[in-house]
């Protein structure tokens, strides 16, 4: 099972377990994280569940498809590293990825 090393913005850090065939937006969700509040539900419809991702390991990561891309244009902490976390399943490929979840806009 896959973790993902996940920080607030205020800077609390955890390891969580992902379950298979789950997004990084519905493991952080699942595991309380208020600060996430994918408002969406994971439509790709609003960029409430931002995060930012280890630059190192971004490359781990499939490609933003333009609808992401745009969503995230909105956001005035939008930075390299930031990514909707509904768009993103966690495979065993990201175990032990480093995830922040953005500050909210």
């Amino acid at each position: 099972m896959p973790q993902l090393i996940v920080t607030t913005p205020s800077g609390e850090t955890r390891r969580i377990n992902v379950e298979a065939n789950r997004t990084m937006m519905e493991a952080i969700r699942e595991a309380g994280f208020t600060e996430l509040l994918a408002l969406c539900g994971g439509c790709c419809a609003c960029a409430t569940c931002h995060v930012y991702i280890d630059i190192d390991e971004a490359n781990l990561l499939p490609p933003m498809s333009a609808d992401e891309d745009t969503l995230l244009s909105g956001s005035s902490h939008r930075s390299s590293p930031s990514r909707l976390s509904c768009q993103i399943p966690v495979t065993e490929a990201l175990d032990g990825l480093r995830v922040t979840i953005a500050p909210a806009d």
